[in-house]
Parts: C-alpha cells; structure tokens; sequence
C-alpha cells in the first residue's frame, strides 16, 4: 500500500512511518522541519526513517496549496495520514498566525488534495483539547465540545468540522482522532515529561501549574500508532446520506495526577526537583480522561 504521511518528521508521525515501513508498506513522509523545538531532533527521526528503501521524504509546507496537489497527484497514495499541524496550547495564546497558517490553512489544501485523486481513507490527528470546558468524565466523543478554551483547541474542533464538510460532500472517507497526552521515546521537548526530567536533573525549577491539581490522561505512543494502523485499514462507509466520517478518542483511560507524575520522575532521575507553584495556565485543562469504549 501507498502511504502520504504529513508531519512524517514529528513525534507520532515518525513512529506511524517506521510502523508501517516494517510492515513492507511504501510511505511518503512530508514535514517542514519548522523551528517550534529543535530542528535537529527532526532531523535524526528522518535519518531513522531513511534506512529504510521504501521511505521517501519531501521537505513542504502544507499550506503551500501548489506543492501539496502536486505531490499528491505524482505520488497518487492509497491512504493519507494527517499528522502536520502547529502544536501546543500555550504556544497558541501569543502565535495564533502560526495556527491559522497551518492548522486551517494547511488542512484546507490535504483536504482539496485528497478530493482530487480519490484516496481510500484519511486518518487525522485531532485532540483531546477540544473537550474544552467540558464537565462529565469521562469525555465521550458524542459530547458537545463547542466550548474550546485555547485557540489550538478552536482549530482543532475547526478541522473535525471541514473534514466532516469534505467527507459528507465528496464521499471521502474520514476519521478524525483524539489523542489523549502522547508520550514515550522521541517525544517532543516542550512537553511536560522532558521539562521536568532536564529540569530536574540539572537542579533547575520546574513549572507547576494550578500547585500541581490537574490530572492528565497519559497514552504510550505505541498504543497511538496500532489505534491509527488499525482504524486505518476499518474505512468508514456511506450510510445513504450520512458522510462516511467517525471520531475516536485515543487515550488510556487511566488519568494521573500531576503530583504523582512528578514523584515518579524524580524516582527515575534519582533527586527531588525544585518546584515553582504557579496558578492555572490560560487554554489549559484540569483534567482529561478518555472514554474509549467506542
């Protein structure tokens, strides 16, 4: 099979590459290699992926509407796996243009391309922020979730929404999935689990947001990649006038709270950290947690 991977050289993306690489797939990895966190890191997730024969890579930006159909119709993919978007809630608040640019900018012009040659399934990559102000946990993906609370989660929730539009006005099959806190090897640095571990080892404070009362619903990242490789494969199909779109949470349903997460990371680096209180953080949420009976 043909696999279009955007975000290739990013966190989930690079493990859903080697996964379907070693399943003897061939995969087309775009990525922009942006400057958010260190370019490097990239770099490396890329020089892993291309050992192998079947992996090419492109260098693009997905919002370049030209580049992205031209890809598209010279590597012709069976299925398209969207994992490109700008990341991060925080980062959201003071660098909404970047958001914009790529999150609805960007996923408006994959979305065109896969209209244009017909693709069998697009498997995208949503959130568990765009539960938002949500109260009833755990979050179900038949809730309400108009009630985003950081723009990344707006942009989000606004990706569900084209993609329903595409999948319901041109047939495509669509399923959009809400990852629940990522975490595991080649994780992202701006993330909670490799600020503390640097911090802590090199006795540096360490941020703790609303005194550390907030829980997260943790997921390993190889539960990710088989959930997508899996959904992947189970395209969804037309019920007569309903688009062929579904929505999963992707979580562990196991949330754990802040406090205890930072005692297991200062068991593993073998010192306590020096911890800096501080209120809730805007666009953050108290608590996720994943109902994944669907």
């Amino acid at each position: 099979m043909r696999y279009l991977v955007t975000g290739a050289a990013g966190f989930i993306g690079m493990h859903v590459c080697l996964k379907l690489l070693k399943k003897n797939n061939i995969v087309l990895g775009l990525d922009n290699l942006n400057n958010y966190y260190d370019k490097n890191l990239k770099l490396t997730r890329l020089r892993i992926l291309k050992k192998f024969k079947k992996f090419k890579f492109i260098k693009t930006d997905i919002k370049d509407k030209k580049k992205i159909l031209e890809t598209f119709k010279n590597f012709y993919p069976s299925y398209v796996l969207h994992f490109a978007a700008q990341a991060g809630v925080r980062y959201s608040i003071n660098n909404p243009d970047a958001y914009t640019d790529s999150n609805l900018l960007g996923f408006a012009n994959v979305l065109e391309a896969c209209r244009k040659i017909k693709i069998k399934h697009l498997v995208m990559a949503s959130s568990s922020s765009v539960y938002g102000g949500n109260t009833n946990f755990p979050f179900k993906e038949s809730e309400n979730v108009d009630r985003p609370i950081s723009f990344y989660a707006a942009t989000k929730k606004s990706n569900e929404l084209m993609a329903y539009s595409y999948s319901h006005l041109f047939k495509i099959p669509i399923t959009c999935l809400r990852f629940f806190t990522v975490y595991g090897p080649w994780g992202r640095p701006d993330m909670a689990l490799f600020l503390f571990t640097s911090a802590i080892r090199k006795n540096k404070p360490i941020k703790v947001f609303n005194k550390g009362n907030m829980f997260r619903d943790f997921t390993y990242v190889d539960d990710i990649v088989n959930a997508v490789y899996k959904i992947t494969k189970k395209v969804p199909k037309n019920l007569k006038t309903l688009a062929p779109y579904k929505v999963f949470n992707i979580g562990n349903n196991k949330p754990l709270n802040l406090k205890r997460y930072i005692k297991m990371i200062e068991k593993a680096v073998g010192k306590n950290g020096i911890k800096k209180y501080l209120p809730m953080q805007k666009g953050d949420l108290k608590y996720t947690h994943a109902n994944i009976s669907k």
